[in-house]
């Protein structure tokens, strides 16, 4: 060790050590060495600094005088006071918090992207520090006016928000927090119209099937047109696996693990379905979608944007989502599939959520029952033909 060495300073001294990132420079490292007050007085001695980063004889005889008085910390009371800190933070349930324990709660889930693109541009600026107790009814009316001045829509607001309510229900389940009471917290959700749908015409389906035959990426065209053909939805499209599909049975597992539900379905897959999957060529992985990294692929934005542009299809058709719709829209209006059986196929949790197609239903059993007009057409022509004579 090297050889203390005193100053003109009473209890400032420094020895030479080698220099942070050289091998042979020597610098000096001031020490300094007091005695505290009170009842339980002691000597401590600590180091204060290096010459490199601006430490003196003069200002290390200043630190000295300061911890000797009581004005500053020692580097002892210091990392008491840092950890004392850490700890408190840990043992507060602030929405940081919570937010960093349920996404630890949560290890499978592989796709977080939607929610921490929320919590980071939306709560975190005005919720992170503050515990569920803390947070009052006006707050969540000012999240909702800044988001609605933004210009955000309804239903991106209401996802925000229902965020935020699921961190602070986690807190309340795990024990770190309270579920406030609805007298102080309450969540006046936008309205929101669930109902709309997409659909395409006939001519606007011609054009959507020409453009995926031109389309250059033939890989994600097959994407596309299997969305179209099975109403399935994008996160389970992308994580379908080769194993997924009994091509014997003719069926297609929706896995629990990457389904909505988090229940494990099947779905039929269709003569049209099978071909799509026939035609996509097969690589080493167990994915049909594959990405560079052999998992998943991530995204189809852009070549689902450039085929309904080409196809000509309206500004707010969803181009994903919107084939969904189509899919459904189709099967309802047909008049040849119950909402029942539609409710199966979509994989929704409840009649209502199917119930917005119900009017094409309807509209299928109108022409139907219009097939009857038909059995009284020769006693309208009867009629017509007395009248004239």
């Amino acid at each position: 060790m090297a050889v203390r060495e005193k100053t003109q300073y009473k209890g400032v001294f420094f020895r030479e050590e080698v220099r942070l990132g050289s091998e042979t420079q020597l610098e000096r490292v001031y020490y300094v060495r007091y005695r505290t007050g009170g009842r339980e007085a002691k000597v401590i001695e600590e180091r204060v600094g290096r010459e490199t980063e601006g430490m003196t004889a003069a200002r290390a005889n200043q630190i000295r005088a300061d911890r000797a008085r009581g004005r500053e910390q020692s580097n002892r009371e210091k990392r008491a006071a840092t950890e004392a800190a850490r700890l408190a933070d840990i043992s507060r349930p602030s929405i940081a918090r919570l937010w960093a324990l349920y996404r630890e709660s949560l290890p499978d889930r592989k796709r977080w992207e939607t929610d921490e693109s929320r919590y980071r541009l939306y709560i975190s600026p005005m919720f992170a520090d503050k515990t569920p107790d803390e947070i009052v009814t006006l707050d969540i009316d000012r999240l909702r006016q800044h988001m609605t001045k933004l210009g955000r829509n309804p239903a991106t607001i209401r996802n925000v928000m229902d965020l935020l309510q699921r961190l602070i229900r986690f807190g309340a389940k795990k024990g770190l927090s309270r579920m406030p009471d609805m007298s102080r917290l309450y969540f006046n959700y936008p309205k929101v119209d669930s109902a709309r749908t997409e659909n395409m015409s006939p001519e606007q389906m011609q054009a959507y099937l020409r453009a995926l035959d031109e389309e250059p990426d033939q890989h994600a065209a097959a994407f596309l047109r299997l969305a179209l053909a099975t109403g399935m939805r994008k996160n389970a499209l992308l994580s379908l696996r080769w194993d997924d599909i009994d091509f014997d049975f003719g069926f297609i597992t929706l896995r629990g693990e990457v389904a909505k539900k988090r229940v494990t379905e099947r779905i039929p897959l269709s003569a049209a379905a099978r071909a799509i999957l026939k035609g996509i060529p097969r690589t080493t992985g167990e994915y049909v979608f594959p990405g560079k990294d052999g998992g998943p692929r991530h995204e189809f934005k852009k070549v689902a944007k450039r085929v309904k542009e080409k196809a000509g299809l309206p500004e707010d058709f969803r181009p994903l989502h919107g084939l969904r719709h189509t899919f459904a829209s189709w099967l309802a209006s047909s008049g040849e599939v119950d909402l029942y059986t539609l409710q199966r196929l979509l994989t929704h949790n409840s009649p209502q959520m199917t119930q917005r197609y119900a009017h094409l239903a309807d509209s299928a059993l109108q022409r139907a029952a219009s097939v009857a007009d038909k059995l009284f057409a020769p006693v309208a022509d009867s009629k017509a033909t007395l009248a004239k004579n």
